[in-house]
């Protein structure tokens, strides 16, 4: 990760409530997060990101407030920590899946949803280790991303 620029998303933590995907690609610009709750992690990407809306318009979902409740509510704001040495079991991981699920990304190609635009975001599974509070690997139309949002400590 020897990128040219860092950019360290809300640094002071006055930003308010944000999410975003940093779609991964050799951009020379590290997008940096606080993230896993109470655990404090930092974590860096190399891409570009993409504002996302927490509500889909056409499904009335709150993809970010189904992600909140697992983390900051389920887990306690303690991210995967929280989850005990047992890790994430498959319940918590199908609610995670479905909130991403519910959370829609404008891709930089054609449209992926007729009308729209539109597409849903996809957990990656194949990055699963990666997964805690505020940081959520991810399949987007253009590749492979985190999802980020405001950390909840």
């Amino acid at each position: 990760m020897d990128a040219g620029r860092y950019v360290f998303l809300d640094p002071d933590g006055t930003q308010g409530e944000w999410l975003y995907v940093v779609v991964q690609a050799g951009t020379g610009v590290v997008y940096q997060q606080q993230y896993g709750g109470t655990a404090t992690l930092l974590g860096g990407v190399e891409g570009y990101l993409v504002p996302i809306a927490a509500r889909d318009p056409v499904t009335g979902r709150d993809g970010l407030r189904e992600l909140r409740d697992v983390f900051e509510r389920t887990l306690r704001g303690a991210g995967v920590a929280g989850a005990g040495p047992r890790g994430i079991g498959p319940g918590l991981l199908d609610r995670i899946r479905s909130a991403v699920g519910a959370l829609r990304f404008w891709p930089s190609g054609p449209s992926a949803e007729p009308g729209t635009g539109r597409a849903p975001l996809r957990l990656d599974e194949e990055r699963l280790p990666e997964l805690d509070e505020a940081w959520v690997p991810v399949r987007t139309p253009d590749g492979p991303g985190v999802l980020m949002w405001d950390n909840s400590d």
